[in-house]
């Protein structure tokens, strides 16, 4: 007697004859007879008695047809083979639909899924391929029962999916001294040590590149200025010692002078060893200049992957307040403000600014002059970002202004947002440490299935309540998957398993990662908290302020939640304000689907991205920074504040540090500025004259928009998909 069913995707369930039932009349109802109930429990009987303990779906079917072959009923055979043949072709007919809509380079949500891939390209569209294939088999096999029904039920998204199987990790902060004062081993070849700064700049790049290769998320350096600061001293000794070829003096008294600062200056009017160390100083900054430049450019042309898709790389910098450190985050501002190319910004690195009082921030500071730099820089370029070490939660109490290391306990925070930091298993850091996964959930779906409840108290109640349920699941669904991606070995990941992650040093090539990526956090998303709050109140907390106290109620709430969790299972559990691409138009699809278009909640194509005021809504910066600057003590998984500023920004650096002072005012942990540029997609002229049409240097009419998507910029806005768009288009100026 059959007991239980072995479906197509291997999962095994409980036999259920009355699915045999349904499928005979589906059959008998196509003939002129119709149905015959009898006959139709009769076949269902036999099958079930004969049948082996366990059977597949396609034995069960097989049996079907044999006994209907035998019953008068002849027909009725013919219509269920031929019912069979239809549904064989229709599961066929999804993956062919989709694979040919890659093969055909239409541009949907599928191909613009990922704005800094090219899934136009052969080799995108192998990643694209490979992607939508390998979600099924995570659903049917990788999935408990609970998590698949949550995404099925459009109540939970889990990102990177596709990656599930490879037990990849999300993202990691680059301890660089490590790889320059060591050298490592790529591929088939191998690096020396870093001698030079030519040598240095090479070298983050190629770590970046290869751990790109082991991860599916992001990469980022933590201290750019701290690590590389040691090779503008070598390059230095290096100049010195070429004057000394030249004029056969012994100058070794210069190698480790102290000099307050590398500027170039003319050496007119300059003899004897003052010329020679300036003639060195010269050099050497004209040499740190070109390696910077030489990073940036390869950041923006060296492809890790398929789909001509760059790093997603991010670099930390702007503490480091020693000569060396600071000529390389000067020529790194200086190369980033001419552009690349023709003169075009650069994509990546996402560059972000440590600002921190008694360092940069304030006028007397130190690094204030570079601070004013950066944002004369990011008033053109968009970057660098910037990051608050000052805000509450970003300070750590080992942090000494004499610590030549004390960026090992500065926040460092990747571009698009994840931040990693507190740490239940070694030290409250970010450098060596990343998130293992995460998941998100769809917060507004829920409070959709609680607005028929008139008090709007039990109204809040029943949401909450659904909310504790999807918390369980998500918690229970990264808890699996991390139980999954434990059992990789070392080898798997070369780099970044024995260089990269704190305490992989110790792992043998054949060792389970277990022992160090409990380090790692385990993020819960959520997106939508506007639409969210409009479903359950009628506004969202930008315009109310009971709506907002219901916010901060939420969030804190799943917070709470998340230390729970982190008790419960032992783990590092924070709460990321999702910065979703395009997971804000997947959730939204569906939604309006199943509830139909609902003002305010649905009634647009994407929701807005986690904790932030709607991008229509018209407000002040300056409310704005009030109303989110709450949550980002909630959000320790990561966050961004942005402010989007009018016309060209080019000569207003003052907009970007009124935003910092913004920061600095309201505890924001981490911020960016969008503003308009223009960009010809011909020959790379950009301008931020609005509504240009005409590229003044070319004549081409194939201008775009310069925007940034989430936490990154993104060179066309060609590859964003539909939800981005629109959003895009209803961006207001805060003002």
């Amino acid at each position: 007697m059959i007991q239980t069913v072995v479906k197509r995707d291997g999962r095994v369930v409980g036999y259920n004859e009355e699915k045999i039932k349904a499928a005979i009349r589906k059959a008998m109802l196509q003939t002129e007879a119709g149905e015959d109930e009898s006959l139709i429990q009769r076949i269902a009987d036999r099958i079930s008695t004969r049948g082996r303990n366990q059977m597949s779906v396609e034995d069960i079917q097989d049996q079907v047809e044999l006994e209907l072959m035998k019953s008068p009923r002849k027909e009725v055979a013919r219509c269920y083979i031929r019912y069979r043949q239809k549904r064989s072709v229709a599961r066929k007919a999804k993956t062919r639909d989709m694979f040919l809509e890659i093969i055909n380079a239409k541009r949907n949500d599928i191909t613009r899924e990922n704005a800094n891939m090219n899934a136009d390209s052969p080799a995108g569209m192998m990643m694209k391929f490979a992607s939508e294939t390998t979600k099924p088999f995570v659903d049917d096999y990788l999935l408990t029962d609970e998590a698949r029904e949550a995404v099925e039920g459009n109540y939970l998204h889990i990102h990177d999916k596709d990656y599930y199987p490879t037990k990849s990790l999300t993202c990691v902060q680059h301890p660089l001294n490590k790889i320059l004062e060591r050298g490592f081993v790529a591929g088939h070849g191998e690096s020396r040590p870093a001698k030079r700064i030519e040598t240095a700049s090479v070298i983050a790049c190629i770590s970046m590149e290869t751990a790109q290769n082991e991860m599916h998320g992001g990469q980022a350096i933590p201290a750019f200025d701290f690590y590389l600061a040691p090779y503008v001293r070598l390059s230095f000794i290096e100049e010195v010692k070429n004057v000394e070829q030249l004029t056969g003096e012994d100058l070794s008294n210069l190698y480790h002078v102290e000099l307050d600062d590398f500027i170039s200056k003319p050496l007119d009017g300059l003899k004897g060893r003052d010329r020679d160390l300036q003639h060195a100083i010269n050099r050497t900054v004209s040499r740190v200049h070109q390696a910077m430049e030489a990073f940036i450019h390869n950041m923006n042309t060296i492809h890790s992957r398929g789909g001509n898709q760059v790093v997603f790389s991010s670099i930390n910098y702007g503490t480091d307040t020693s000569a060396e450190g600071r000529c390389i985050i000067r020529e790194l501002l200086k190369s980033t403000y001419e552009g690349v190319g023709n003169g075009s910004t650069a994509i990546f690195p996402i560059q972000i600014w440590k600002k921190k009082r008694g360092v940069s921030y304030l006028p007397g500071d130190r690094n204030h002059d570079l601070y004013e730099l950066a944002c004369k820089v990011t008033a053109r370029r968009f970057f660098p970002n910037f990051v608050n070490l000052d805000a509450t939660f970003n300070q750590n109490e080992k942090w000494r202004a004499d610590d030549p290391k004390r960026y090992e306990w500065e926040i460092a925070t990747m571009g698009c947002r994840t931040r990693v930091f507190e740490n239940r298993y070694g030290e409250k850091t970010s450098v060596g440490r990343g998130n293992l996964s995460f998941s998100t959930i769809n917060i507004v779906r829920l409070a959709i299935e609680c607005m028929g409840i008139a008090d709007e108290g039990e109204r809040i109640d029943a949401f909450f309540k659904k909310l504790d349920h999807m918390l369980d699941v998500t918690a229970r669904q990264l808890c699996d998957r991390y139980d999954f991606q434990k059992t990789a070995l070392a080898k798997q990941f070369p780099l970044l398993m024995s260089m990269l992650w704190n305490g992989a040093e110790a792992l043998k090539p054949t060792d389970t990662i277990e022992s160090v990526i409990n380090q790692g956090t385990l993020g819960i998303g959520f997106i939508g908290l506007a639409e969210c709050l409009i479903a359950l109140t009628g506004h969202h907390h930008g315009e109310s302020e009971e709506s907002q106290k219901l916010g901060l109620r939420i969030v804190s709430h799943m917070r709470d939640r998340a230390n729970e969790f982190s008790e419960r299972y032992q783990h590092n559990f924070s709460i990321l304000a999702t910065p979703a691409e395009g997971l804000s138009g997947k959730f939204t699809k569906r939604d309006r689907k199943d509830f139909g278009e609902i003002p305010g909640v649905t009634d647009k194509l994407y929701y807005t991205n986690s904790n932030h005021v709607p991008v229509y809504y018209h407000c002040s910066p300056k409310h704005k920074a009030e109303v989110e600057g709450p949550y980002h003590d909630l959000t320790r998984g990561g966050h961004i504040f942005y402010v989007e500023i009018d016309g060209d920004a080019t000569h207003n650096p003052l907009a970007i540090s009124n935003v910092v002072d913004l920061m600095d005012k309201y505890n924001i942990g981490y911020c960016s500025v969008n503003h308009n540029r223009n960009r010809c997609m011909d020959c790379g002229y950009e301008d931020a004259t609005d509504g240009l049409d005409t590229c003044p240097k070319c004549g081409s009419h194939n201008i775009d928009r310069l925007q940034r998507i989430t936490g990154y910029l993104v060179g066309t806005t060609d590859r964003w998909n539909s939800g981005k768009l629109a959003e895009l288009k209803d961006r207001v100026v805060h003002k």
